[in-house]
């Protein structure tokens, strides 16, 4: 149950500047299985009384639209790519060159769309549809608190649930540049759970958001900030202690991958993105962070990592997202 990393004890003897920065984190380690309504899971049945209504998301959610492109434009449009790679001919490591005349064709054709099916040659558009009366959620996570002693429990409660709807949404409230499932996090007493709800099924969940279930096998760990939350000389005192032992700061000693309750975020994709409070600005800290792939077999962001973030000042804040 309780693991301790060396490496992270010599490193924060080594340098005690890093001391104030620690935050513990248990990693979840999802691995198929068939889970009870009893444990700790990712994908199985929740611990849901009965006499509570399951949740539905209202929307709006994205739907896909796809409209036939015109011969004339498919064929401006090849015309253009041939260009393109007869330009490229003969230097394989450069870059495809677009004219400015031939960057505004392509804009024309595709009007503003998401993307473009180059087989059945139309475009994709994603379109908010509202839903009536309602996509049920699904069951993402259920932790047992003395499972994740890294995370603090409201008083009188020891399960934690994760849902979310199974489909994509944008422009949720509260979040910025946002694009994936809406999630809802519930605490609750197992002491006060008696018959359990058999949970309604979603209709075209995206195949991507609807987890497999697994057991976990959490393992407490000490977890460190990345680059973008230590001043500078601290983080190259940090990493040139990792590169002199032949490892790595980022991801074996900072910022811990994969299925990970608590810790620190890392911000491999952007720069630094703090994510405040939308109920009082305070920044926020990372709460969960949901993988892609392994046994659970989701997809969020394009095989990333979907964080919630809470507020420290009041846990009743609405929660943050951030996909990396």
């Amino acid at each position: 149950m309780t693991a301790v990393n060396p490496s992270v004890e010599a490193l924060l003897a080594d340098i005690p500047a890093l001391v104030p920065y620690v935050r513990q984190a248990t990693l979840l380690r999802p691995e198929a299985g068939r889970p009870t309504a009893l444990e700790s899971h990712v994908g199985g049945p929740l611990l849901w009384p009965a006499d509570e209504e399951w949740p539905v998301c209202p929307g709006p959610h994205l739907v896909e639209v796809r409209e036939k492109l015109s011969d004339e434009d498919r064929e401006a449009w090849q015309r253009t790519d041939r260009a393109m790679r007869d330009r490229r001919a003969g230097r394989p490591n450069a870059p495809y060159e677009v004219t400015h005349e031939e960057a505004g064709l392509q804009a024309r054709i595709m009007d503003g769309a998401n993307a473009l099916d180059m087989i059945t040659w139309e475009r994709i558009r994603r379109v908010p549809v509202p839903a009536v009366p309602g996509v049920p959620l699904i069951g993402v996570l259920q932790l047992r608190a003395q499972d994740v002693p890294a995370l603090e429990w409201p008083e009188g409660t020891d399960v934690l649930q994760v849902l979310w709807c199974p489909r994509d949404h944008t422009d949720l409230p509260g979040q910025s540049y946002y694009y994936g499932p809406a999630v809802e996090v519930r605490h609750r007493s197992a002491a006060l759970v008696g018959t359990l709800l058999e949970p309604p099924v979603p209709s075209e969940a995206v195949a991507g958001y609807v987890p497999q279930p697994c057991l976990l096998d959490p393992i407490q760990v000490t977890d460190l900030p990345d680059q973008d939350e230590l001043p500078e000389d601290l983080f190259d005192q940090a990493e040139a202690w990792a590169e002199d032992r032949d490892t790595e700061y980022h991801r074996v000693l900072s910022c811990r991958e994969g299925w990970k309750a608590g810790g620190w975020p890392s911000w491999h994709l952007t720069d630094l993105v703090p994510v405040d409070c939308p109920a009082c600005g305070t920044r926020t800290r990372l709460f969960l962070t949901v993988d892609s792939g392994h046994d659970p077999d989701l997809n969020v962001g394009r095989y990333g990592e979907l964080r919630v973030f809470t507020c420290p000042a009041d846990a009743a804040h609405p929660i943050r997202l951030n996909i990396q």
